[in-house]
């Protein structure tokens, strides 16, 4: 299902409603999270999509689930493959009465 309005960054997020309430510099939050400064400055300015390894540092950081980072990264991602202009063929309906089942062992 396409949805109109498209989701906010995972890094976005992670910028305004933790570093800057914080007044965290990115060097600062780099060097709390164990990551670089260019790889924490790429998230935060949607240069790059949150890493699971990302989520499980920013979930231990903020006392938050990497499942809750993730699922914003998910929904970015579908919100983009589903805008993109694809050529999809659909499958053919198939009639269920001439499915020919093999029986394994």
């Amino acid at each position: 299902m396409i949805t109109k309005r498209k989701p906010i960054h995972p890094g976005v997020i992670l910028k305004e409603e933790v570093l800057i309430p914080l007044g965290f510099t990115v060097t600062e939050s780099a060097r709390y999270l164990g990551v670089t400064r260019k790889t924490l400055s790429e998230l935060i300015n949607e240069k790059s999509s949150l890493s699971p390894d990302m989520a499980v540092r920013i979930a231990k950081a903020t006392n938050t689930s990497p499942e809750s980072w993730m699922k914003m990264q998910i929904k970015l991602d579908l919100w983009k493959a589903e805008n993109k202009k694809t050529k999809v063929i659909p499958f053919p309906k198939s009639d269920s009465k001439n499915i020919n089942y093999v029986e394994t062992k």
